[in-house]
C-alpha cells in the first residue's frame, strides 16, 4: 500500500507568476464515501483512475492508488460517475524543497483556491510563502469529492 502524506492550505495572495506549469482538470466519482473513494480523472489529455482510503486522524495521511487509462476510458467512466462534477486549473509552484499544486476552482466552486503540499512525513517541515493562508488539512469540506457534493459557491447558502 502507497500512503500519501499531504497538507492543504487556502490560497490568499498572487501565485501564478510564480508557477511553472498549469492543467486544466475535470474529474468525477464512482464512489465517494468517506472511507473510500474512487476518482476518476481527465487532466490534459490523459485520464487516471484513483482509489484512496480514509484519512488519518489528522487528515494529512491516507492510503491512495493511481493507475494511469487512457482519456478515452476516463470520459466512458465519467458517464457513470455521481452527480457534480470537479473543474480546476492546477498550477505547480516551486516553493523551496518542494513543490505546491495549487488548484483553482471553477464551476459550482468558483472562487475557490486551495494548494497542497505532499511531504515524506507528517512531521517534515517546509516553506510557506506569503501567498499561503489558513491550513484546512483534515477540514472535509475541502476535500474534492465533498466539493462535489456541496460546492463552495454554495456554503453561504447553507444548502
Amino acid at each position: 500500500m502507497a500512503n500519501e502524506i499531504e497538507r492543504k492550505f487556502l490560497v490568499t495572495g498572487s501565485f501564478r507568476e510564480l508557477a511553472q506549469k498549469s492543467t486544466r482538470i475535470t474529474q468525477g466519482y464512482l464512489c465517494s464515501v468517506p472511507e473510500r473513494t474512487v476518482r476518476v480523472r481527465i487532466k490534459g489529455d490523459k485520464g487516471y483512475i484513483t482509489v484512496k482510503g480514509i484519512g488519518s486522524a489528522s487528515g494529512a495521511t491516507r492510503y491512495e492508488w493511481e493507475k494511469e487509462i487512457t482519456s478515452t476510458e476516463a470520459e466512458q467512466l465519467m458517464q457513470i460517475c455521481e452527480p457534480g462534477v470537479i473543474d480546476k486549473v492546477r498550477y505547480l509552484v516551486p516553493v523551496g524543497a518542494h513543490t505546491y499544486e495549487v488548484d483553482e476552482f471553477h464551476g459550482e466552486n468558483e472562487g475557490l483556491t486551495v494548494a497542497e503540499i505532499e511531504l515524506a512525513a507528517e512531521d517534515e517541515s517546509f516553506v510557506k510563502p506569503a501567498w499561503l493562508g489558513a491550513e484546512v488539512t483534515g477540514d472535509a469540506r475541502y476535500y474534492n469529492s465533498m466539493l462535489m457534493k456541496q460546492p463552495y459557491t454554495r456554503w453561504a447558502e447553507g444548502t
